[in-house]
């Protein structure tokens, strides 16, 4: 059966604003269970047991008026969260969409997976540490999606991202998985550049 979930280009231009409330979503430990059951539902050997992972999954999105469904892109295989008022018997309702930043994506498969990821992670992790170090928190907290970003996303350091991954970082990952301050908020541009500076690295942005 198609997987009816839409496309965020594909979705109507009703895009929050830098206002958008993060109580519209489910919390942080909410949404790390969700991923952690779905990856435990898709290797479990047993029906029963995927299915009880599942529906232990379900719950805990329900109780935040959430659901679930995993699409299969070209690339790999991505958890998409959404609001249970986009669907009707099941069928994604685009014209329900009121807010597209309220859709959270993790990718389950693909760039993110590779045999090298947790020396890629490491990495990208120190440079969260040395921005740390050097500058303030708010800084560090946006180096840190940063690397979630780039390790999760595409198995790359962080200091290999091109000028397009960073855009997208910025225009799309951010706004959808962040759940900044807003001094972090007003400030992610620049923590982007403190991420290259601190190794020296010219950002691709500034290129």
């Amino acid at each position: 059966m198609p997987d009816e979930t839409p496309d965020p280009s594909e979705a109507p231009d009703v895009l929050a604003d830098d206002q958008s409330d993060p109580d519209d979503l489910p919390p942080e430990p909410v949404v790390e269970a969700a991923e952690r059951l779905t990856k435990l539902a898709r290797d479990a050997v047993v029906d029963e047991e995927a299915e009880a992972y599942r529906t232990d999954r379900d719950e805990r999105l329900a109780d935040h008026e959430y659901t679930a469904r995993v699409r299969e892109d070209e690339t790999r295989d991505v958890l998409v969260l959404h609001p249970e008022a986009w669907t009707e018997d099941g069928q994604i309702r685009t014209e329900r969409i009121d807010d597209v930043d309220r859709g959270i994506e993790i990718p389950l498969s693909g760039p993110g997976e590779g045999d090298d990821w947790e020396e890629i992670d490491e990495y990208n992790r120190d440079v969260v540490d040395e921005v740390r170090e050097a500058h303030d928190e708010d800084h560090a907290a946006n180096v840190e999606k940063l690397a979630d970003f780039m390790s999760n996303h595409y198995a790359k350091p962080l200091h290999d991202a091109t000028a397009e991954e960073l855009r997208e970082f910025l225009e799309d990952y951010y706004r959808r998985n962040a759940w900044p301050t807003p001094e972090q908020r007003s400030v992610v541009e620049k923590s982007v550049g403190v991420a290259f500076d601190v190794a020296d690295e010219r950002c691709p942005l500034d290129e």
